[in-house]
């Protein structure tokens, strides 16, 4: 038998079993999270991120005490939390990453620019602006927008900051929202449930602008869902009704630290209770 004949027939045999087992998996009693103890505005190990304020709505929907698995968000990540069976959902996951079996998403946001109120480009809406042109531009080095800048003669002038971290210690986006306030750049590239936050608390000196039309791919906007273990169906349909059920008080929790939400094609905003 082909190799790939024979794996098919492996994985067929084996999903009753394997269902039952994984369903098994998931605490009864606990809403076991994996979370990452420093990474805000996400989450952190005080409480004070917007997922760690999802997590407590289901944790209450449920009536399951919430319980975290603390793990920095950077490689072996999931593996060492879901996988490990050391949790059983990850608040925010990119959709269609194989690595988890993701729910359905339960928002939509894009990246932002980022630019002084009192700047040259405060009303920039578009990597396309020529003003943007020799400017100093913050980007997150292998982030979606790379592609964009390079498209539009912007990559000379873009200053880099690291993608994969360890927050405990470094923290990019602070970073390159500190040398746009400092003028050391003249706009930022951020995603959006990260600069949206960072724009609110920097208050009028910062106007933050969703990147909704750019041109050609990459795309710029992403859903988020929950991440399960995969093979865990039914858990993931319970999390699914939980979502439909709670999706006011997630988006409004999403609307007061500031995440940009747009429709799910990435062409416009969203206002909260929109479907």
């Amino acid at each position: 038998m082909h190799a790939v004949g024979f794996a098919l027939a492996l994985a067929a045999a084996s999903v009753a079993p394997a269902a039952a087992q994984l369903n098994d998996l998931v605490s009864r009693s606990n809403f076991r999270v994996c979370s990452d103890p420093a990474n805000m505005p996400f989450s952190n190990e005080a409480g004070e991120g917007f997922e760690n304020r999802i997590a407590e709505l289901f944790a209450e929907s449920f009536g399951r005490e919430l319980q975290y698995t603390w793990f920095p968000m950077a490689q072996g990540f999931v593996r060492r939390t879901l996988v490990e069976n050391n949790c059983d959902v990850i608040i925010g996951f990119a959709q269609g990453d194989d690595l988890v079996l993701n729910t359905n998403h339960y928002y939509t946001s894009t990246h932002v620019l980022l630019t002084r109120a009192d700047g040259e480009l405060a009303d920039v809406t578009t990597l396309t602006d020529p003003r943007l042109k020799g400017r100093p531009i913050g980007a997150i080095a292998g982030a979606p927008p790379g592609s964009h800048l390079a498209r539009n003669g912007l990559i000379e002038n873009v200053n880099g900051y690291e993608l994969m971290v360890d927050r405990r210690v470094l923290s990019p986006n602070d970073a390159m929202l500190a040398d746009l306030l400092a003028g050391e750049i003249d706009a930022a590239l951020m995603w959006g449930p990260i600069g949206g936050p960072l724009a609110r608390a920097a208050g009028e000196k910062v106007v933050m602008t969703p990147l909704l039309n750019e041109p050609g791919p990459p795309k710029l906007f992403y859903r988020i869902t929950m991440g399960v273990r995969q093979g865990e169906d039914v858990w993931k349909r319970e999390l699914n009704s939980k979502i439909r059920e709670l999706q006011p008080q997630i988006d409004a929790i999403l609307i007061e630290y500031g995440v940009p939400l747009v429709n799910d094609m990435g062409t416009a905003m969203k206002e909260a209770g929109e479907p």
